[in-house]
């Protein structure tokens, strides 16, 4: 239907109310949430991050862009699990202990979700055992960590070391991130990625996906 462009345009414009409103006329004419997932909001999103990696968007955009799809999201949601729609996949997501900054961490949840993932947010200031726990009670195929501080790094490795020790590292793929964080240090401590921003996250993802 004609009407259903304006939710890409919206999302990508960051008009929550327009692609709100939209979301809710599509779902009165019965059509597949699912379809409006995949044909309207995960390529609108795709295009807000080429756009942020072009240099035309900056994070004020992505955020904006974020909020919409986000509330056309919640009015899918039930809908999706009731129709049995699987995400692309479960990412469990949080900023490392001792480190309360957040603002990288929902965006990058954002985009993730965005994308079609399901995301386990667990916060700020998250410890080694919240994030075994998301791998074996709520079946996490990703963990995302991310720390802004060089003294909150040292609990990402902290973090591996305890995932080890559980038994569960090959169950699940870890990425990290933040202003501090490197390849290098990625390298060093055992993570499978790291992305320096929320785009190359979703690349990264999908990436570790297809190894």
């Amino acid at each position: 239907m004609e009407y259903l462009k304006q939710l890409h345009d919206a999302i990508i414009d960051g008009n929550a109310p327009v692609a709100r409103k939209v979301t809710e006329q599509a779902l009165a004419d019965k059509l597949d949430p699912q379809m409006l997932v995949q044909q309207y909001m995960i390529p609108a999103m795709a295009e807000v991050g080429r756009r942020y990696e072009a240099g035309d968007y900056f994070v004020p955009e992505l955020l904006i862009a974020a909020r919409a799809m986000k509330g056309s999201l919640e009015l899918l949601r039930p809908l999706l699990a009731a129709g049995g729609a699987q995400p692309a996949g479960r990412v469990a997501i949080g900023t490392v202990k001792g480190d309360l900054h957040d603002i990288g961490k929902n965006l990058v949840a954002a985009m993730l979700e965005g994308a079609g993932y399901e995301i386990i947010d667990l916060g700020v200031d998250v410890p080694p055992d919240r994030f075994i726990s998301a791998v074996k009670e709520k079946k996490a195929d990703f963990i995302a960590m991310s720390a802004l501080l060089t003294t909150t790094m040292t609990s990402m490795k902290t973090t591996i070391d305890a995932i080890k020790a559980a038994g569960i590292r090959s169950q699940v793929r870890i990425m990290i991130g933040g202003a501090p964080v490197t390849q290098k240090y990625a390298d060093e401590i055992g993570a499978d990625g790291y992305s320096s921003n929320a785009n190359g996250a979703v690349a990264l993802v999908r990436k570790l996906q297809a190894a």
